[in-house]
C-alpha cells in the first residue's frame, strides 16, 4: 500500500486553470497505474483521468477530454492533473488513486473499484 496526498485545490473562476498534485509515498510510483477521480456534490465518484503503470497510456472521459491532462514525475514520485478552461460543473472533491499492477504496464483503469489506495481529496470549486 502507498500513501497519497493531494494538493492544489481551491476556488477559481470559470475559464481558469488549476493544477492538482498527488504525492505518493511508501513505494515507487513506477509500480502503479494511477487515476484521478472526482465526486461532485450529491453525485457519484467518476474518473477524470488515468495513466498506465508505464506512463505511456492515458484515458480521459469526453467530459474533460482536451481540457484535463494527467502526467507523472517519477523522480518526484508525484502525479499531476492539469485542468484548463474550468467550468462550474467541474466543481467537486478530486482524489487520486493507485492500483498496484505487477505485470500489466500498459493498461489504464477507469473504475474506482480497480484502485486499492486513495488520497483524502482536495476541493475544487469553480464559480461562474
Amino acid at each position: 500500500h502507498v500513501q497519497l496526498v493531494e494538493s492544489g485545490g481551491g476556488l477559481v473562476q470559470a475559464g481558469d486553470s488549476l493544477t492538482l498534485s498527488c504525492a505518493v509515498s511508501g513505494d515507487p510510483l513506477s509500480k502503479f497505474a494511477m487515476g484521478w477521480f472526482r465526486q461532485p456534490p450529491g453525485n457519484q465518484r467518476e474518473v477524470v483521468a488515468a495513466i498506465s503503470r508505464n506512463g505511456g497510456m492515458t484515458y480521459y472521459p469526453d467530459s474533460v477530454k482536451a481540457r484535463f491532462h494527467i502526467r507523472r514525475d517519477i523522480t518526484k514520485n508525484t502525479i499531476y492533473l492539469q485542468m484548463d478552461n474550468l467550468k462550474p460543473e467541474d466543481t467537486a472533491v478530486y482524489s487520486c488513486a493507485a492500483h498496484a499492477t505487477e505485470f500489466t504496464t500498459i493498461l489504464t483503469y477507469t473504475a474506482a473499484t480497480d484502485y486499492e489506495d486513495w488520497g483524502q481529496g482536495t476541493q475544487v470549486t469553480v464559480s461562474s
